[in-house]
C-alpha cells in the first residue's frame, strides 16, 4: 500500500483544541501526527514514494460511525415510491412487510447504492439492523452482505438480527434469530419488550440468553415512551449488570429518555453509565432526542444513526452522518461550540465505543479512517454540513469532493 502524507490539516479530537498538523499514514494506520513532518524528514514513511495531499487548513475528523440504520429496507437510488405506511408503528411494520416483495426489497443493489453515498459522505463504519421473520428468513442478511462485499475496503458493516415484526408474538422468530447468530451476525436485536411483545421479562430473557450463548451484542429498539419506557431501561440495566455484559448492550431510539423529568433523566443516565449500557439516538421526526449534554455529563455512552433512509417507512434521508449529527444538535438545542461538539463526538467516538471498534481515532497507531472538511471550527462543520473534501479508509483515498474514487488495488 502506498504511504500517504496529509499536509496542513487540523485534526480534531473531542475536548482538545485544534492545531495544525500533518498526518503520516503507513500500512493502513496513522504513523505520525505533528507539524511539518515533511520538513523534519520523518522516517515513519517513505517521503519519496508517498502520495502527498495538501489539506490547506481543512479540519480532519475521524471516520463517521452510523450506529443505527436499516440497509435491508432501503430503496435508495431506485424509482420514487410514494409512502403508504401511515403513522403508527404497527401500520408501518405491516406495510413494509406487505410491499417488500413487490418492490424487490431487500435489494443488494439498493443497499450498495446507499453504502456508496455513506462512504462519499465520510462514514467508515455502519451498524445495520436486518429484519428477521418467517417470510423473509435470512434474505436481508444475504442481501446486505452482498452489498457490503461490493464496498469492501471502503466501509465496514456490522449486522443486527432484528425482529421487526415481533419476537415472542411471532412463531418461528426466535429460531431464526439464533440461525442468524450462528451464521455470523454480530448483534441480536429486540423491539419494545413491553409495548409490542407485551412480555418484557420474556423478551429480555431470550435476548440475553442468545447473546450469552453466541457471544453476541444486544441492541434493542425501544420506542415506548413515558414511565413505561423508563421502566424498560431499568430492566435492561439490571439484566446487563446481572449477566456481566457491560459495554455490549445498547438501547436504540430511547424516546422516553427525552421526555422524562430532569431528575429522572439524571438517574437513568447515571445508571446507564454504571452498567455500561449505551443509547443510540436518531432524531427521527418529532420523536424525543436523547439529551446529549446529560449523557456526556454522566459519562454514559451515546451514539447516533440515520435510521431508515428512503424506504417504506420514510421517504427521507441521504445517508450523510454529518447531516444527522446536525439534526441531533438542532433538535437537542445545542448552541455553544462545546455543546455542538458533544453531538459530533457521539457521531464519531461515541459510535466507535458502542460498536466496540479498536484503534479508532486520529492518534498514532489508529486505523487511518478519516475525512476532511473545510470549516473554521468543528461546530461550523456540524452546522454547515460542508462537502467532504477527502475521505480515507484504511489508509486509502476512497472519495474526494463527494465522489467515490476508483477501487484500490491491493
Amino acid at each position: 500500500m502506498t504511504d500517504l502524507l496529509l499536509k496542513g490539516g487540523r485534526p480534531w479530537t473531542p475536548g482538545e483544541p485544534l492545531a495544525p498538523a500533518d498526518i503520516a499514514i503507513a500500512d493502513g494506520r496513522i504513523a505520525a501526527v505533528a507539524p511539518d513532518l515533511e520538513a523534519e524528514g520523518a522516517q515513519v514513511i517513505d517521503l519519496d514514494s508517498a502520495t502527498v495531499i495538501d489539506l490547506e487548513g481543512a479540519i480532519v475528523l475521524p471516520g463517521l460511525v452510523d450506529a443505527h440504520c436499516h440497509l435491508d429496507k432501503t430503496m435508495f437510488g431506485g424509482p420514487w415510491v410514494p409512502n403508504t405506511g401511515g403513522r403508527t408503528l404497527e401500520g408501518r411494520i405491516r406495510n413494509g412487510e406487505g410491499r417488500r416483495a413487490e418492490l424487490g426489497v431487500p435489494s443488494p443493489d439498493y443497499a450498495a447504492n446507499l453504502l456508496s453515498a455513506m462512504v462519499a459522505a465520510g462514514t467508515s463504519v455502519v451498524r445495520s439492523h436486518i429484519d428477521i421473520d418467517p417470510e423473509v428468513g435470512l434474505g436481508g442478511v444475504e442481501a446486505v452482505r452482498e452489498a457490503a462485499a461490493r464496498l469492501a475496503g471502503r466501509v465496514d458493516v456490522e449486522l443486527v438480527a432484528f425482529p421487526q415484526g415481533g419476537l415472542l408474538t411471532r412463531p418461528g422468530v426466535p429460531a431464526l434469530l439464533e440461525a442468524a447468530l450462528r451464521d455470523g451476525v454480530e448483534v441480536v436485536g429486540g423491539l419494545d419488550p413491553a409495548g409490542f411483545d407485551r412480555d418484557p421479562a420474556g423478551q429480555l430473557d431470550l435476548l440475553f440468553d442468545l447473546a450469552e450463548r453466541h457471544g453476541a451484542k444486544i441492541d434493542v429498539h425501544l420506542h415506548d415512551q413515558g414511565l413505561l419506557g423508563a421502566w424498560e431501561y431499568e430492566l435492561i440495566i439490571e439484566r446487563t449488570k446481572a449477566t456481566g455484559m457491560a459495554g455490549r448492550v445498547a438501547i436504540s431510539h430511547a424516546y422516553a429518555m427525552g421526555g422524562l423529568e430532569p431528575d429522572h433523566q439524571r438517574r437513568i443516565a447515571d445508571a446507564l453509565a454504571e452498567a455500561g449500557v449505551a443509547m443510540i439516538t436518531c432524531a427521527v421526526g418529532g420523536a424525543p432526542v436523547v439529551p446529549v449534554r446529560l449523557m456526556a455529563e454522566a459519562g454514559a455512552r451515546l451514539a447516533i444513526g440515520n435510521d431508515g433512509i428512503r424506504d417504506l417507512w420514510t421517504p427521507y434521508g441521504d445517508g450523510d452522518m454529518l447531516r444527522r449529527v446536525n439534526q441531533v444538535s438542532f433538535r437537542d438545542r445545542l448552541m455553544s461550540d462545546p455543546e455542538i461538539e458533544l453531538a459530533l463526538a457521539a457521531g464519531t467516538h461515541g459510535g466507535a465505543a458502542v460498536l466496540g471498534l479498536e484503534r479508532y481515532g486520529l492518534a498514532v497507531g489508529c486505523n487511518a479512517d478519516l475525512l476532511a472538511v473545510n470549516a473554521s471550527a468543528p461546530a461550523e462543520a456540524v452546522v454547515g454540513v460542508p462537502p467532504r473534501r477527502l475521505v480515507v479508509k484504511g489508509g486509502a483515498v476512497v472519495a474526494r469532493d463527494g465522489v467515490l474514487s476508483a477501487p484500490h488495488s491491493p
